[in-house]
């Protein structure tokens, strides 16, 4: 069944781009498949466990397959309705595949159902490099509801979400992720003193795992990296995207808007494309 749906991955678009093009997901790898095929097998030993279709969800998305994915979730909604971790998985991949009103829906209803409750770690499909989770349940929450609200282009609602994601994480990585964001909403607001203002507590000598991109983003915005320190050559990672989206979008404050436009022309020609830095810049031309 992981084989077929591998196959299947391969022939159909996986969604259409916000410029109009069809997007196909890359074959997934041998190790992705592997992990699938576990991760189905303790699905199909108890489908009705909330962990195995959590996992099982989420491998199937690894491989790119992001419709039945969505299925997936869907099917531990119906049979865990109060769990608000399958609203935000399935939001997560509404906005792989552009639907943001959905991916908002969702997220909204986690917020509703994590009110009062206890936070909790939220393990890692994908491990950094120290394979230490730095991610919360309530955080990935806030944090992609804020993306689907931005990617929308509704700045108060995308602010909202994410300085709540800031107040709710505790570690460097979510402080550098979550001020990325805040500070660019702030500055297609108009805002920019309140944009540098969050920025202060960005420091050069935090302690960031995994977000490195977001990090050196703000300590350009801050002046104390340049143009050329953060502009590597790989380009076609998430992580690069996510450098060239924030560049793209300073270009675009600063007032180089035509060398603003080519980025995210760039960006948008990207086979990563469901990198989030990706999806802004489809956001971004599509609303020209």
């Amino acid at each position: 069944m992981a084989e077929a749906s591998a196959a299947d991955v391969a022939v159909r678009p996986q969604a259409v781009s916000l410029l109009g093009q069809p997007l196909y997901s890359a074959p997934p790898s041998a190790e992705a498949l592997e992990q699938l095929a576990e991760a189905q097998a303790d699905y199909e030993r108890d489908p009705d466990d909330a962990d195995n279709i959590i996992w099982y969800g989420r491998r199937i998305a690894y491989t790119g397959d992001y419709h039945r994915a969505i299925e997936v979730f869907g099917e531990g909604i119906v049979k865990h309705p109060h769990d608000a971790r399958m609203y935000r998985h399935r939001g997560h991949r509404y906005i792989s595949i552009r639907k943001f009103d959905h991916a908002i829906k969702d997220f909204e209803r986690a917020v509703e159902l994590i009110d009062g409750q206890p936070n909790e770690i939220e393990p890692d499909g994908l491990p950094n490099a120290m394979n230490m989770p730095i991610s919360t349940l309530h955080g990935n929450i806030w944090y992609h509801l804020g993306l689907a609200y931005y990617l929308q282009h509704d700045w108060e609602n995308a602010l909202r979400a994410y300085d709540t994601a800031y107040a709710v994480g505790d570690n460097d990585d979510n402080k550098v992720s979550t001020t990325h964001w805040r500070y660019m909403i702030l500055r297609r607001m108009g805002r920019d003193a309140e944009a540098r203002q969050v920025l202060t507590p960005i420091t050069a000598d935090m302690t960031v795992i995994e977000n490195d991109s977001y990090h050196q983003l703000c300590l350009f915005y801050k002046g104390e990296l340049s143009y050329a320190d953060i502009m590597g050559e790989n380009a076609d990672t998430p992580g690069g995207s996510a450098v060239g989206y924030g560049i793209a979008n300073w270009l675009y404050y600063s007032g180089e808007t035509s060398r603003a436009i080519a980025m995210l022309e760039q960006l948008a020609a990207n086979d990563g494309w469901s990198a989030f830095g990706v999806i802004a810049a489809e956001a971004d031309l599509a609303a020209l």
